[in-house]
């Protein structure tokens, strides 16, 4: 798969690039991390910091689609 098209798939929905890249292994474990991450930080943080570090996540899931795509 072309690499920009898995990373734009994997941070939309983080993991998506990855198991599209044929590494579902680690596109699920991407994917329920960001949503764990998701629900901590928001009972724990204001909105605002939520959306940080879903920001956060989606970023790196979208760098290392890109880099592991052929």
């Amino acid at each position: 798969m072309i690499p920009i098209i898995s990373a734009i798939l994997s941070f939309i929905i983080p993991g998506l690039g990855q198991a599209i890249n044929g590494d579902i292994k680690k596109g699920i474990i991407l994917f329920v991390l960001a949503l764990i991450m998701g629900i901590i930080a928001s009972w724990i943080f204001r909105s605002w910091v939520v959306y940080i570090i879903n920001l956060f996540i989606a970023i790196y899931a979208a760098y290392d689609a890109y880099i592991t795509a052929d």
